[in-house]
């Protein structure tokens, strides 16, 4: 069977983790879910870029002014520089934004933003006219409250952009539980999933 965008699943090759506006005062107004499952969501799927290396992009809207500066886990846990944006609302529309994650090769985008129907919505919507496979990781990202987020989900759908969650993202690069960073994603999922925290408890304590 052929693939398209559709099918084709992603992996640690064909992928790019772009992280946008996680700033810390953006997430003080955050209302569609808890600060803390939020926060442990970002932190989950930052590292699972990290476990895959997967190349990832970060960047921030004026972070001297109110929004403030990126999560710094973030950045511990990825490395690289923050990209700085001078006054671009849409991340896209910024010539080193958008240039980093060309310079990448990659077409399929796992993309996470604050706020969701802002700074995840729009880079989404125009990475997809431009072609890429935009992967939207809505509990990475947040917003006001949960009808701001319902009706950026059917937005997002509308025009093409896959809405996922983190740990589908890790399982979809996993792929396999014999793959050579199976192990490393699986310590990711437990160490942010209590859940699943236990089954891997439960699998070592044979």
């Amino acid at each position: 069977m052929s693939q398209n965008k559709f099918t084709e699943t992603l992996t640690a090759d064909n992928a790019v983790l772009a992280m946008i506006d996680h700033q810390t005062g953006l997430m003080v107004g955050l209302g569609d879910e808890h600060p803390t499952v939020i926060k442990n969501n970002i932190l989950g799927l930052s590292n699972m870029a990290k476990a895959a290396g997967i190349p990832s992009v970060i960047t921030a809207s004026m972070p001297e002014g109110p929004n403030g500066p990126v999560m710094p886990e973030i950045q511990e846990i990825l490395g690289g520089e923050v990209i700085n944006r001078d006054g671009e609302i849409n991340a896209w529309k910024s010539d080193k934004f958008r240039d980093a994650v060309k310079a990448t090769g990659r077409k399929k985008i796992i993309m996470a933003g604050i706020v969701t129907d802002v700074c995840l919505l729009f880079p989404a919507l125009s990475a997809v006219a431009e072609g890429y496979d935009v992967y939207a990781v809505i509990d990475a990202s947040g917003t006001w409250n949960k009808t701001v987020q319902e009706v950026t989900v059917q937005r997002l759908v509308q025009a093409g952009v896959k809405v996922t969650t983190w740990a589908s993202v890790l399982a979809e690069v996993m792929d396999d539980w014999r793959s050579e960073n199976a192990e490393a994603l699986g310590y990711v999922l437990a160490g942010h999933t209590t859940k699943y925290g236990y089954v891997m408890n439960s699998h070592f304590a044979k």
